[in-house]
């Protein structure tokens, strides 16, 4: 029996915490994507919603015309009125929580406390820039060839080029969309999926640029910036994975059972025509501004009649997410939205007390035995459209998928 007081974890718990709560705040900066285009509404806008329902509104007013009269020298002149319109934000909330068996932490070989704190920020990274997604990705300025059920993969004119690039270019400075400033040139962000980013960089005058004369470009994929649009390339971005025009050889099949997240295997019910090498949504097509956030799209490595064997995103190389039986798997082609914008292209708003990142609750013990335990992160807060005319969005297919 050791004499004296004895450091304990118990009584350096908040160290503890502390060491782990800098894991969550990596991983929750780590995911944040759509984000980069928000600006905090400010202090006095929070505490105007207060987190009850109450909307936050802003006021715009109008330009004053330009002058093209001569002042009179008989009659006064005629003032101007300016016009008045407004837009608001309506807070909300997420939240995400771990249980476990006291069992874990004592027999556990895994190091499932710090890992529990990385899974916990990703998670709150991923659901709080989701509501930065829909509000990017839900706007009524939309550039593309054709509706989206129809962007081909085949079809060139389908696809994003710098011509493309030149037509936005030209409407964010005619609707003075707000630009980062970069020396004296405003810069905006386009953001996108590699696979759009591949057709940019290997299309068109881009293409002759590379081979002339810098071939990092096509090799390196050095391609940063084209026209006034900062280029931002990454896995994170939403696609519409199945959302655009039937492949030639059509697989419109549906999951025959439920099936868990990490599964290497799902059942259809038919299994026709499926075959190693090929891609599949697995989820619910996405053909209007309804977003379904545990779509994914995963790679058939092995077909036994109606049981294909999957590669995905998960942490194990299977599912990424639990499906319900029914839902679709098909190989449509898919369509990548990009959005192009600035800082002020949306509005995002938060509780000060509970922070952007949202507060870290626990880990904390319960049961009538303390037998578990648990930990999770809880955030109030939203984002925005305020101006319409300072985001775009296009939708493109994409030749990787031809």
């Amino acid at each position: 029996m050791p004499a004296g007081n004895v450091q304990t974890t118990t009584n350096l718990s908040s160290s503890i915490r502390t060491k782990y709560a800098s894991k969550y705040l990596e991983a929750a900066q780590f995911a944040r994507l759509y984000d980069r285009l928000a600006t905090p509404v400010g202090k006095q806008g929070v505490e105007q919603a207060s987190f009850l329902g109450n909307a936050i509104q802003v006021n715009f007013l109008s330009d004053m015309p330009p002058g093209t009269s001569t002042l009179s020298q008989l009659q006064d002149v005629t003032p101007t009125v300016l016009g008045e319109a407004t837009a608001s934000i309506s807070p909300t909330s997420r939240w995400g929580l771990l249980q476990w068996a006291e069992a874990i932490e004592l027999m556990a070989y895994t190091n499932y406390g710090e890992t529990r704190f990385k899974v916990l920020g990703k998670n709150q990274a991923e659901s709080v820039d989701l509501l930065a997604q829909a509000q990017a990705l839900q706007g009524g300025r939309i550039q593309r060839a054709v509706a989206r059920t129809s962007l081909d993969a085949g079809t060139a004119a389908h696809r994003l080029t710098d011509t493309v690039i030149s037509i936005v270019d030209a409407k964010m400075q005619t609707l003075k969309c707000p630009a980062y400033i970069e020396g004296n040139r405003g810069m905006w962000l386009a953001i996108m999926h590699p696979y759009v980013f591949h057709d940019l960089r290997l299309g068109g005058n881009i293409q002759s640029v590379a081979v002339y004369q810098k071939p990092e470009i096509a090799l390196n994929f050095e391609l940063g910036q084209v026209g006034g649009f900062k280029l931002l390339s990454s896995a994170w971005a939403k696609t519409f994975w199945g959302g655009g025009a039937a492949n030639g050889t059509a697989i419109e099949d549906t999951l025959n059972g439920s099936v868990a997240a990490l599964a290497k295997t799902i059942v259809v019910t038919s299994g026709a025509s499926m075959a190693q090498g090929q891609s599949y949504l697995i989820g619910t097509h996405e053909t209007g501004d309804t977003h379904y956030e545990t779509n994914e799209r995963v790679e058939c490595i092995s077909v036994s009649g109606t049981t294909i064997g999957i590669a995905g995103e998960g942490a194990n190389g299977g599912l990424r997410f639990a499906h319900a039986s029914g839902e679709a798997v098909s190989n449509d082609d898919s369509v990548f939205p990009v959005v192009f914008g600035g800082p002020y292209s949306l509005a995002k708003l938060y509780d000060e007390s509970i922070g952007e990142y949202g507060e870290i609750v626990g880990p904390r013990k319960g049961g009538s035995l303390d037998q578990f335990g648990h930990v999770g992160w809880k955030y109030y807060g939203n984002y925005g459209r305020w101006v319409e005319s300072w985001i775009l969005r296009g939708e493109f297919a994409s030749s990787l998928e031809a």
